[in-house]
């Protein structure tokens, strides 16, 4: 259950160009590498198929998607 989980949570796709913090079952900030140039967003779902993205993040249920770490994730930044 997503309740039960400790946030954050931290994940990517596999081809290295995104990065997520999962901060709970509703917010998360990405970082994508565009080129030479790392953008960073800040997103809170209010609509469902925004609600569903983050529960697959949660749950490793898409092809591509990859579990990793703070490290990793503040490496970007």
């Amino acid at each position: 259950m997503v309740e039960d989980r400790q946030f954050p949570l931290y994940r990517k796709y596999s081809n290295g160009q995104r990065y997520y913090k999962i901060i709970n079952p509703v917010a998360f900030i990405e970082i994508q590498r565009i080129g030479s140039r790392i953008l960073k967003t800040e997103h809170h779902a209010e609509i469902y198929p925004d609600k569903l993205f983050i529960s697959d993040l949660i749950g490793l249920t898409q092809p591509g998607i990859e579990a990793s770490s703070e490290a990793e994730f503040n490496e970007l930044m």
